[in-house]
């Protein structure tokens, strides 16, 4: 049993050296760039429900 996860252990170490890391540089650009998205994306959702919340508002006030 022993046996087993020190070769898995050192399995997993092998795989993480072929992995290549990002740089900081690159880790910092694309965490601005899910930032940028993520408050484009918010502003046009919150445009959205203002815009759709009107007319189901106008829809309702003038169908009674």
């Amino acid at each position: 049993m022993i046996a087993k996860i020190k070769k898995f252990l050192n399995e997993v170490i092998i795989e993480l050296k072929k992995v290549a890391w990002s740089t900081r540089t690159e880790l910092m650009g694309a965490t601005a760039s899910v930032f940028v998205l993520v408050i484009i994306l918010a502003v046009f959702i919150g445009f959205c429900d203002i815009v759709l919340s009107k007319i189901i508002d106008l829809v309702i006030r003038y169908s009674l």
